[in-house]
């Protein structure tokens, strides 16, 4: 019979790592997690999300990202690539490399069955703990849905659900509104 090891990262380690990966992996508590590919609908969704926040912020002191801007939870130690994230302000990095956000004021999710209970339940608590986030939304990509969480205070929460191609979100935070029938242009739900 034979042990194998567990071989443990420093965050430093990690993004030695993944600056040069060719895929990219989570980071937390010393471990990674490979992430794996995004469905053709889940590409569409967060694109056609990021397309018009983009649209709408520009001229404004806010600035979007796409899946490739890792996102850093110092509280928590969680580093993460959340679908679309929107900084508004000036962004804060970790470090010289400026490919690591420490400030997001709204982050998204596209839900897949793999995800979605996490992206409910423990990544959302690793978000809770970051101090600039405002926002955070779950987009659903088998059907139309789009659950919207708004900060009240340092824990409270307020959410609600949206489920018409009709229906339009106001962003809280984020000088932005979000119509369904664009995020889910393309996509049949």
């Amino acid at each position: 019979m034979s042990s194998q090891l567990k071989t443990y990262l420093t965050p430093e380690e990690y993004l030695a790592i993944e600056r040069r990966a060719e895929y990219r992996s989570e980071y937390f508590n010393g471990e990674t997690f490979a992430m794996v590919g995004a469905s053709r609908r889940h590409n569409l969704i967060a694109g056609n999300i990021f397309g018009e926040l983009r649209q709408q912020l520009k001229g404004r002191p806010c600035e979007v990202y796409t899946n490739d801007m890792r996102v850093r939870i110092p509280a928590t130690g969680l580093y993460t690539y959340p679908d679309v994230v929107v900084v508004c302000g000036e962004p804060e990095f970790e470090d010289e490399y400026i490919d690591t956000l420490l400030n997001p004021t709204l982050i998204v999710e596209v839900l897949s069955g793999s995800t979605a209970a996490y992206d409910r339940g423990q990544k959302f608590g690793h978000y809770r703990n970051i101090e600039s986030l405002t926002e955070y939304l779950l987009v659903a990509q088998d059907e139309c849905r789009i659950e919207q969480f708004v900060k009240q205070s340092d824990r409270q929460w307020r959410v609600t659900d949206t489920c018409s191609l009709e229906s339009t979100i106001e962003l809280a935070f984020v000088p932005c509104t979000l119509q369904l029938k664009e995020v889910y242009d393309k996509v049949s739900v």
